[in-house]
């Protein structure tokens, strides 16, 4: 589905947590810390600590989900591709990426096989419950790597809603800006001219990440053109939206896929992440505008007008 971000199928969204508090990873991380492995899953107890203060409390989790991904693309498209983009990140300014992360919002795709919808409780109640284990954990800067675009309303709202009530991190949703010279040369690559879900630039994306997956020739199986079937409806915006325009859940034709493409996609979003993490170790003012924030909501007739 659309993504927020650069490109109709590949911008990615970020949702950050920052910290209130950072004492512990005040301490400067020792010399062997450096060879520290970035994959949560990875690191044993004692190394989980030295990570914690080598990443200066940085999380990433991307963030995908389970669905179909037109005839020719894996389930977990957009897991797989988050946490390459997470790692490739995590690989140039160190921080932990989370494992694996499929819940998320996919209702629109309940009718397609293979499709893992949880309830909207769960998923809310799987997302805050993280980030409140990972700040538990010291790691207070936490980023999620939007993979899905059903996530997209979802994610948003979930930000405003950290607001209800005081935190020892914040959360900002980070979406990458459109680059006119990356999108010319997006342009000069692309076959085709329509996507928005397991088209020629995700399944180009699968291509640098899991080519034994991909199989671009069944790309034609199936159609992904937009039905429109919703546009005598105007100024509306319904649930059914998506089916409306996409009943095979495929938007776009993926069969001319390139590598180059794809490479050209994930570093672009990488070197966006990177300079991402760098700014938000560095950061103190959305802590501060936030714990303002906390303590003039508590005492509204007090705040000045």
């Amino acid at each position: 589905m659309k993504k927020l971000g650069l490109s109709s199928c590949t911008g990615l969204t970020f949702l950050v947590a920052v910290s209130f508090v950072s004492d512990v990873h005040a301490a400067k991380p020792d010399a062997s810390s450096r060879n520290l492995p970035v994959r949560y899953e990875e690191l044993s107890a004692p190394e989980f600590v030295k990570a914690v203060a080598r990443s200066a409390g940085v999380c990433l989790i991307p963030a995908g989900i389970i669905e179909k991904h037109g005839p020719h693309l894996p389930l977990a498209t957009d897991l797989l591709t988050s946490r390459e983009l997470a790692l490739r990140a995590a690989a140039r300014e160190y921080a932990l990426v989370f494992p694996w992360y499929y819940f998320g919002q996919i209702h629109e795709a309940k009718h397609q096989p293979g499709t893992l919808a949880y309830s909207p409780d769960l998923v809310w109640k799987m997302l805050q419950e993280t980030c409140d284990e990972l700040s538990r954990n010291g790691l207070k800067k936490i980023i999620l790597v939007n993979g899905h675009g059903g996530n997209n309303a979802f994610l948003q709202y979930f930000c405003q809603s950290q607001l209800a009530s005081p935190k020892d991190y914040v959360l900002i949703l980070f979406r990458p800006e459109d680059n006119p010279a990356l999108e010319s040369k997006i342009k000069s690559l692309r076959k085709t001219s329509t996507g928005g879900h397991a088209d020629e630039m995700e399944t180009s994306e699968m291509l640098v990440v899991r080519p034994d997956l991909v199989h671009a020739e069944r790309g034609k199986d199936q159609s992904g053109k937009d039905r429109k079937r919703l546009e005598h409806l105007p100024y509306t915006y319904t649930g059914i939206w998506w089916y409306a325009k996409y009943p095979n859940h495929y938007a776009g034709d993926g069969s001319s896929a390139s590598r180059e493409l794809g490479e050209l996609l994930i570093n672009s979003h990488a070197e966006q992440l990177v300079k991402l993490i760098q700014a938000v170790k560095k950061d103190g003012t959305v802590r501060e505008l936030q714990r303002l924030f906390f303590e003039q909501s508590s005492k509204p007739l007090k705040t000045r007008q």
